[in-house]
């Protein structure tokens, strides 16, 4: 009884992992146009009696603002070039701040939100955290650091029902995500943290005086290199960079 149970066991993992580190190859190659976050998102408003609002178009990083990619490394995480997928300087930062109470601190890079917005669900528990370090390790081995940037712009929650850079410029700004200007851009990463409480179409105060952190923080962030270029640290959005 207790060899059939191993056996069991152990071709439920081989095909976890076979299945997982196939659909990671494949998402390499493949435009995201679905994310469990969405599905969710959709199941809420439905069961919530209301209709379902689910705005979303894959656009390659080649139609979007240049500096979008800079605008969310300024405001989400700015060693996403330098770092494999995870920042332990920003965790020990945060782990510190934490521990002296107040409002908690997050250091999920860009690399971790990609790997939980395209194959997790939303949530903090100890197994749904474990899930994520096993992904992002997956998409750090096998996507380049452009690719996670394209999936991440694309799939990201950046508004109620809004999802991806360019229908957040669809929807708040009228343009399309090519056309976004730097201040926009920074307005749209000021929103991040909390998309659908921070509407990037009607900002407050408090979303204007984040907007001006940000485009001060892009002017010492690089600007985001093509498939295929290396990282020139002097090559930045506005030509400043830090020596």
């Amino acid at each position: 009884m207790l060899e059939k149970l191993l056996r069991i066991v152990r071709w439920i993992l081989v095909g976890f992992f076979v299945s997982t580190i196939l659909a990671v190859v494949c998402l390499r190659f493949i435009p995201v146009f679905i994310t469990p976050l969405m599905v969710i998102r959709c199941v809420e408003q439905v069961g919530g009696g209301e209709s379902i609002k689910m705005h979303h178009h894959w656009v390659p990083m080649e139609e979007i603002s240049r500096h979008m990619p800079v605008a969310v490394m300024a405001s989400e995480d700015q060693r996403f070039l330098k770092h494999h997928g995870f920042d332990y300087n920003a965790i020990e930062k945060a782990a510190i701040h934490n521990m002296k109470g107040g409002k908690r601190h997050g250091a999920s890079t860009i690399s971790q939100q990609t790997a939980k917005n395209v194959f997790l669900w939303p949530g903090r528990s100890w197994i749904r955290k474990g899930f994520e370090v096993y992904f992002t390790f997956l998409i750090e081995m096998m996507w380049s650091k452009q690719r996670i940037m394209e999936v991440y712009l694309n799939s990201i929650e950046m508004g109620d029902g809004i999802y991806g850079v360019d229908a957040v410029a669809e929807y708040h700004f009228n343009t399309t995500a090519s056309q976004l200007s730097r201040s926009q851009c920074a307005l749209i990463a000021a929103t991040l943290p909390n998309p659908r409480r921070f509407n990037s179409a009607a900002p407050g105060e408090y979303m204007r005086k984040r907007q001006r952190q940000i485009e001060h923080e892009m002017r010492f962030i690089p600007s985001f290199p093509k498939e295929g270029e290396d990282v020139d640290p002097k090559t930045v959005v506005g030509g400043a960079y830090k020596k």
